[in-house]
This record gives structure tokens, C-alpha cells and sequence, in this order.
């Protein structure tokens, strides 16, 4: 079932003619429960695709608000093991709604590459973004993923030239990420007019899904994305929401999924 989630949303979408809304949420933040409470209410506020970042003590490409949510996750004692059991409560309920699991290869590294895929298999896993794999070391993970029945979504950036595209699309699949702007995670926000260039090249090369995010923190920034791309894609944005409910003594559940309602809003009005 893991690899057909992806593709059945995204035909659905299209068949509705409209973009598609991925939330990410870090796995554990700010602990197991809330963590878990977040994922089992995410569709229903209209997440199409939820990203489930796994918590890595080195999140080099990500900004302030996704470490942070990190080190919550950690401190609160989220380990692997958590984040694949998250999936699997998740999945007594929820049998539809892809889950993709984005962070960095040495969490399962050490964990251990075969156990981690047999695992998140078990699990419910439907996808894997790692953002330090190049194509390059496909053999490390993104193959024995592919055979695994689980995609292996990758990242093109503003930089990613044509040159170097067939390379980066060789082994993708589930969808492309395009990553809007340069630098880190939470910073900037994605311009327009770039946004919709990028877009048509991509198009160009690709018959996968392009989903787009980095720089994406409101309504209005979600719906001008997806009028063009596949889907848009919010992190920063989320995950702040359970920072400022922490500190302000709030329900940090009601929060995400009030902001990821109004996000939701935005992509499906977009195309109206």
C-alpha cells in the first residue's frame, strides 16, 4: 500500500482540479501525545500529505523554528522507534493520508537501514525525504527504498540546472519537492513569479507531482503557490504554532490545526 498513498492523492487532486496542502509537523514536539494528537487531526483540517520530520540533534538545513522543534521533540524523549510508532497509532485510524518522513540519514543510519524500512513498512510509511542523500549514494537508502515499496522523494532547489536535473529525477518518485528559495528553512519567502518559472521548467522534465515549499507561512503565500504547483508545502509556519502555545500556556493542538485549516483554505480557494 506505501507507495500507492501518494500516487492515489495526487490523481485525486487532480481529479478535483486543485493543488494539495503537505503539512510537516516534527514527530514527538512538543511530546508523544500532543505529537500524536496533531497527526490524528491533520486531515481532517485538510492536510492532503503530511510530512513527519524526525528529530536529529545536526538539522543542517533547517532554520530556527525546525531545530527548535527538534530539541523539544528530543528533550521530551522522541526517539526513532517513537516516530515509527506514531505512524503506526496513527494508522489505526487513519488509512488514507500519505505520511512521508523527512530528516537526515544518520538517525537511520544507526538505526539501521534494512530494520528502519521493514520497520516503517510495518509502520505505515508511505515516503522518505532525506535532505543530505545525494543522488549520488542512491545505493544507500533510496534503492533498497524503491524496492521496498516506499518512494523516494527528492529536492530540486533554485540552483538545480538542467544539467543536473536527469540526475536528480533518476530515482524519484511519489513527487518532486522544490525547494522555492536558497538557504534554510523558515527563511525568506518564495516570490511569485520565480515560483511559476521553476514550476514549467520542472514540468519539462518531469511527469511527477511538484510540490513546493520553504517560504511558505500564510494563506494567502499557500493559494499563490498552488496555482501553479502540485501542492504546496508548510513547516516553519506549523511548527511555530506549538512554540507559541507553549509559551503562552495553550492548547499547542488547536493551534496547528487552526493554522493548517486556514492554509487549507487557501490551496483549495486558489484555482476558484
Amino acid at each position: 500500500m506505501s507507495a500507492r498513498r501518494i500516487e492515489a492523492r495526487f490523481k485525486a487532486l487532480r481529479a478535483e482540479n486543485r493543488a494539495g496542502l503537505i503539512a510537516f509537523v516534527t514527530a514527538g514536539d512538543p511530546d508523544f501525545e500532543a505529537s500524536l494528537a496533531i497527526l490524528n487531526g491533520l486531515p481532517g483540517a485538510g492536510a492532503d500529505v503530511i510530512e513527519l520530520g524526525m528529530p536529529f540533534t545536526d538539522p543542517m538545513a533547517d532554520g530556527p523554528a525546525i531545530q527548535a522543534a527538534g530539541l523539544r521533540a528530543l528533550k521530551s524523549g522522541q526517539t526513532m522507534v517513537r516516530t515509527l510508532e506514531l505512524v503506526r497509532r496513527f494508522r489505526e485510524t487513519e488509512p488514507d493520508t500519505p505520511i512521508v518522513l523527512m530528516g537526515y540519514y544518520n538517525p537511520i543510519f544507526i538505526y539501521g537501514v534494512d530494520r528502519f524500512l521493514a520497520d516503517a513498512v510495518t509502520a505505515g510509511v508511505d515516503g522518505l525525504i532525506i535532505v543530505d542523500l545525494p543522488p549520488e549514494e542512491d545505493v544507500e537508502l533510496c534503492l533498497p527504498a524503491l524496492a521496498a515499496g516506499v518512494n523516494f522523494i527528492r529536492l530540486a532547489t533554485p540552483t538545480t540546472d538542467d544539467a543536473r536535473l536527469p540526475t536528480v529525477l533518476q530515482n524519484t518518485s511519489g513527487f518532486l519537492y522544490y525547494v522555492s528559495i536558497t538557504g534554510i528553512t523558515g527563511a525568506g519567502s518564495a516570490d511569485d513569479a520565480a515560483v511559476t518559472e521553476a514550476v514549467a521548467r520542472l514540468k519539462r522534465h518531469t511527469d511527477l507531482p511538484i510540490a513546493v515549499g520553504f517560504g511558505i507561512k500564510t494563506p494567502e503565500q499557500a493559494a499563490a503557490v498552488a496555482r501553479h504547483a502540485d501542492a504546496a508545502v508548510v513547516g516553519s509556519a506549523i511548527v511555530e504554532q506549538v512554540r507559541h502555545a507553549g509559551e503562552a500556556g495553550a492548547d499547542p493542538v488547536a493551534a496547528v490545526l487552526d493554522l493548517v485549516g486556514a492554509l487549507s483554505t487557501g490551496v483549495r480557494n486558489a484555482r476558484v
